[in-house]
């Protein structure tokens, strides 16, 4: 907490006058939450928050391009450390957690006691986002390698059969208004997903039926999400970070099942 003090205290001194508008990329998973945040903030501030989501890793890379940025939250701390790293920020921040789950169709009958089994499976189509450009996928292929202490040759086995649908530079686009996993589940391109235990509750807000698994103690993987204000509107920008940091924006983050940024 002392650090987050710190951190709180840097972004305040250079949050004063803040005027224009301020644009923010974050994580895909992260949408439904961070709107929420983002409109909360333009009401009491009056910033005006022009927001883009997708696969940190491709955000990253726009960012890098030159894109206007003033915030990247991002799923993972590599990404937003590289642009640290490059001069683009002045420092990172964790700002909150997720987990990793499972996800199926009811029909499958996942639970966490068949997980492994079920993903090994010749006859399930198992769905991942795609490793490099999304930390989902990074950290799935983190879990098929804990798979190799539980079952020898797991980790090949679940490498060779995922299916990357999601999160790359030549995904298929999901239609607005629909939900990745819950799209491929509907058009039978997955009948299995691995994917952030927020992604199943946001599925099940959307009113589609699936069932999620917590992954079994040897498998679990967690999530740190990494934020950085970065070298443009730093007043607007650091007022946004602030925000996302206070009690009411980790209020909102928790609504949408993520973690507080002082939870670990």
């Amino acid at each position: 907490m002392i650090r987050l003090a710190l951190v709180a205290g840097v972004l305040l001194a250079l949050a004063q006058s803040a005027s224009a508008d301020v644009t923010l990329y974050a994580a895909g998973s992260l949408k439904s939450a961070l709107s929420e945040v983002a409109d909360a903030f333009t009401r009491q501030s009056g910033v005006v928050v022009k927001r883009e989501f997708g696969p940190s890793g491709l955000l990253r890379e726009r960012i890098e391009k030159g894109e206007p940025v003033d915030v990247f939250a991002s799923a993972d701390m590599n990404h937003p450390q590289k642009l640290a790293g490059e001069g683009k920020a002045p420092f990172v921040i964790r700002f909150t957690g997720n987990r990793l789950c499972a996800m199926a169709k009811p029909e499958v009958g996942l639970t966490t006691a068949n997980l492994l089994e079920k993903a090994l499976s010749p006859a399930i189509k198992l769905g991942t986002s795609t490793p490099g450009s999304d930390p989902s996928g990074d950290y799935t292929w983190k879990i098929f390698d804990k798979a190799e202490s539980v079952q020898p040759g797991a980790a090949k086995a679940l490498k060779t059969k995922a299916l990357q649908l999601v999160g790359g530079p030549n995904s298929e686009l999901v239609p607005a208004g629909h939900g990745a996993v819950p799209y491929m589940f509907a058009t039978g391109k997955a009948d299995m997903f691995i994917a952030y235990c927020t992604t199943g509750k946001a599925a099940a807000g959307e009113g589609v039926s699936l069932t999620v698994a917590n992954l079994p103690e040897k498998l679990a993987q967690s999530a740190d999400y990494g934020l950085v204000v970065l070298n443009r509107n730093q007043a607007e920008a650091s007022q946004l970070a602030l925000f996302i940091l206070s009690e009411q924006g980790q209020a909102i983050l928790a609504k949408w099942g993520f973690e507080a940024s002082g939870g670990r």
